[in-house]
């Protein structure tokens, strides 16, 4: 019922082959920590500049060189790998931005494509318009590990809490979240929405993040997170520098909280109407 899970941080170039070794190098260093269940953050592969760029750094599932390199480090360390993003070919001119899930055998336990795309002008000239060139997902997706059942989500997914209640009632316990948040909203948003997103369904959730001054121009927050079902927080990296939380998941505190406060058994179905 308990087992240590583990979040990496890492700040991705736009160098893929020298973001996969770095990724590997910290899942390494994890699993020597005794981590079972490991996240890595959301674009772990790269963080590209152009629309011409990150077309380019996109893949087939058969073709990308994260797969096979993934695969390989959870079997050759026992663990259970939730390997951030990476950039899958959908179209000519899309793309999805896809999470895997690989077991301790290396095999592809799931996988799931980011269903809420971030299309945000936040001020000061920050703008992003994920819809241009990323395909949305159709499907929330939950899946059974060694360690514990796991809900998968992404980033901007955070904002949208009715994902995150389907997860739960399909008997999801450990909710994961890879992110790249930008540094407004991540001083703004982060903690609270993280928090609240447990507190909610009763869940962990384990949110790792890319973190400072990307080659791309971008800035991200990095503040990886551990939170309990009861919104605590067990384990944090201060700051934007890549490393590695890790926190004891024990599996009892899910049951502990939703006794506690059951709202999801209290849910009504209601209508809406005017004034």
């Amino acid at each position: 019922m308990s087992f240590t899970a583990a979040c990496i941080q890492t700040c991705a170039t736009t160098r893929l082959e020298e973001n996969l070794r770095n990724a590997a190098d910290l899942t390494r260093q994890a699993a020597g920590r005794g981590a079972r269940l490991i996240v890595l953050p959301e674009n772990v592969s790269c963080l590209a500049q152009t629309r011409a760029d990150k077309l380019a750094e996109a893949r087939g599932e058969d073709a990308h060189p994260a797969i096979p390199l993934f695969s390989g480090l959870a079997k050759d360390l026992r663990v259970t790998l939730v390997a951030g993003s990476i950039s899958i070919t959908a179209a000519p001119e899309k793309m999805f931005n896809r999470c895997y899930v690989f077991g301790p055998d290396g095999g592809i336990l799931a996988h799931y494509d980011k269903i809420h795309l971030y299309d945000a002008n936040i001020g000061a000239g920050e703008v992003y318009a994920e819809s241009d060139l990323i395909m949305p997902g159709r499907r929330a997706v939950h899946v059974q590990t060694p360690p514990a059942h796991l809900g998968l989500t992404l980033c901007y997914d955070l904002r949208f809490p009715e994902l995150f209640r389907k997860l739960a009632l399909a008997g999801t316990e450990v909710l994961t979240l890879p992110a790249a948040f930008t540094v407004p909203t991540g001083l703004a948003h982060w903690h609270v929405l993280l928090r609240a997103r447990a507190i909610e369904t009763g869940c962990f959730v384990l949110a790792a993040a890319q973190g400072g001054a990307h080659e791309c121009g971008r800035r991200t927050f990095g503040h990886s997170l551990i939170v309990s079902p009861w919104g605590e927080v067990l384990a944090e990296k201060n700051g934007d520098a890549p490393g590695i939380i890790t926190a004891e998941i024990d599996l009892a505190k899910v049951a502990e909280a939703r006794s506690r406060i059951a709202s999801l058994r209290h849910g009504r179905e209601f209508a809406l109407s005017q004034g």
